[in-house]
């Protein structure tokens, strides 16, 4: 089997796909009740929002947008339960650190669950709040920051 992996802009025509996604993950990495929150960014036609394709199939989806000159957030970064452990969110990862230093930020700011907070700080991205069932019921929210080279 091929592993062809590559990224595009998010499109309306995606959103089906990264729902069934996110239900993937759901309620190992996220909130049940997070899934509206997502369907509306996923409406707003979300500016350097991604999708990543593995042999022309949706199995991921992530973006970077601009909080300041120097300051870029990470949303929504997502894998197919399916593929995980692939090594798609390192390429994520990769490729979201290489386009904030392209843009010229020095920070990206990351709001985890305790679950994924681990996936970032192997990164370099450090605590800075932890918010006990910040994303709902058992699952707590934890902002991190990731510096970066520009």
């Amino acid at each position: 089997m091929r592993n062809d992996v590559s990224f595009r802009a998010y499109s309306s025509n995606d959103k089906s796909a990264c729902l069934d996604i996110f239900d993937t993950n759901c309620p190992a990495y996220f909130a049940t009740n997070e899934r509206q929150d997502y369907a509306d960014y996923l409406d707003s036609n979300p500016e350097g929002y991604e999708v990543c394709l593995l042999n022309g199939d949706v199995v991921g989806a992530f973006g970077l947008s601009s909080r300041t000159n120097d300051i870029q957030g990470l949303n929504w970064i997502l894998v197919s339960s399916n593929y995980r452990g692939k090594g798609l969110g390192h390429q994520f990862m990769l490729r979201a650190v290489n386009k904030a230093e392209q843009l010229g930020a020095k920070q990206i700011k990351i709001a985890a669950s305790h679950l994924s907070a681990p996936f970032f700080a192997r990164y370099g991205a450090t605590e800075v709040t932890n918010i006990p069932d910040g994303w709902g019921k058992g699952m707590h929210r934890i902002d991190m920051d990731l510096f970066v080279a520009s």
